[in-house]
């Protein structure tokens, strides 16, 4: 396998970092990929560096990694089983900033019946999501994660929109 050459190949690679240690449960290599505050100087933030923000979808925004991290704590643990199937992945970098966006089409099950072994109702879900990063000594790391679910049309409304 060859090395990343481009800042737009190493981006694709953070990205497809999270979400692989999403789907592994691996609490700790999620958190090595979101930004620490020490990992920018830049001016821009007076000094305390940047603070990372996230909002999973139906959520408030979390700031600062204490909330981040706590909510993927919580996800990872009454979520037995999830995968997700990216598409419409866009990357663009500016600078030391790169912005993903792309669909996640998620597949997952939450914890087993009290008397079986095998996991809850698997449950699909469509969302949209932005992912921003920021190039630090350490590689791109993860500055901001908003998703958003993509509402799906009944078949009431197609209905209406074909009728007349």
């Amino acid at each position: 396998m060859s090395t990343p050459r481009t800042d737009v190949e190493q981006v694709e690679l953070a990205n497809t970092a999270y979400y692989e240690a999403m789907e592994r449960g691996d609490f700790e290599e999620l958190s090595s990929l979101w930004l620490v505050p020490l990992d920018t100087s830049d001016d821009d933030f007076e000094g305390e560096g940047a603070v990372i923000s996230c909002v999973h979808p139906g959520w408030p925004v979390l700031s600062g990694r204490g909330e981040v991290l706590r909510s993927y704590a919580l996800i990872m643990a009454n979520t037995e089983y999830i995968q997700f199937f990216l598409t419409d992945v866009r990357v663009s970098v500016s600078g030391d900033t790169a912005l993903v966006t792309c669909t996640e089409n998620i597949l997952s099950g939450g914890p087993a019946p009290d008397d079986g072994n095998e996991l809850g109702p698997l449950v699909g879900q469509l969302v949209v999501a932005t992912n921003v990063f920021r190039r630090t000594a350490d590689g791109w790391k993860l500055w901001s994660h908003h998703a958003s679910p993509v509402l799906a049309e009944s078949d009431e409304e197609e209905d209406e929109d074909t009728a007349g």
